[in-house]
């Protein structure tokens, strides 16, 4: 019997990448998986190739940074399961956007950024909690970035957004714990995804060389621990934030 055995997760960004990566290995514990993509043909696609492996997977078009997009997957959830036990919040905007000083950012991508990064994450777990409540129980996993932990240059809007996850979480543990639902987030490093094909190759190197596990890291390297987060195990863990990046930052 896998860890999440039963258990029903929504993915958010979980149509390719780190986020396809997180749906595989929560199916492949016995869990359910609601991919909230906003492209909704790549959310689709995942999920009909996930479901013919026999998991119990759907997908839902959803914009996180809009509150109706999110009450529409919350509603899909509940008619379908009937409630909620996991959230990775994994869905933001890091590709494309780096390489530019602070005073080099336009304003609307800088807003951009500030919209899905933080306040996605924030209506994602305002519209879906609820539904945990009702189950006396809930996972939440915020996906973070080491770049908040050593302050990663030409990425300013990204990092300050990353850096409001990990306060986020802290404040989130505070209130959510009178519901029984812990809240934690991970820290990955730099991961080989799509999102990160575009990330210059003496960044890549930068960091393989300042690890103190010296190769790239994979979406493998990841998914165990949000895992592990969204598991019995870790029902007295919360407000947490987990560096997962080979020891380039240690926190």
């Amino acid at each position: 019997m896998g860890r999440l055995e039963g258990k029903t997760v929504v993915v958010t960004g979980g149509g390719r990448g780190l986020g396809r990566a997180f749906a595989e290995h929560i199916l492949r514990e016995g869990g359910r998986v609601a991919i909230a993509e906003i492209d909704g043909e790549m959310g689709e696609k995942t999920a009909q190739e996930l479901r013919a492996a026999g998991n119990d997977v759907f997908a839902h078009q959803t914009d996180i940074s809009s509150a109706a997009s999110l009450e529409s997957l919350a509603a899909a959830v509940r008619e379908r399961w009937g409630g909620l036990d996991g959230l990775v919040n994994n869905a933001a905007i890091a590709s494309g956007i780096g390489g530019k000083r602070f005073d080099e950012i336009d304003e609307t991508t800088f807003e951009r950024v500030i919209n899905v990064n933080i306040k996605g994450t924030w209506l994602a777990i305002r519209h879906l909690v609820p539904l945990m409540r009702e189950r006396g129980k809930g996972k939440i996993v915020n996906l973070a970035s080491d770049t908040a932990l050593w302050g990663a240059p030409v990425l300013l809007h990204y990092v300050a957004s990353k850096g409001a996850i990990i306060a986020m979480t802290r404040s989130l543990a505070r209130e959510l714990g009178e519901y029984n639902i812990a809240i934690n987030s991970i820290a990955p490093g730099l991961t080989l995804t799509e999102a990160t094909s575009t990330v210059a190759p003496g960044r890549h190197k930068l960091y393989v060389e300042g690890r103190a596990i010296q190769r790239q890291q994979f979406p493998e390297d990841v998914t165990g621990a949000a895992v592990f987060l969204l598991s019995d195990d870790a029902d007295f863990i919360t407000g947490q934030l987990l560096a997962v990046n080979g020891g380039f930052v240690f926190n």
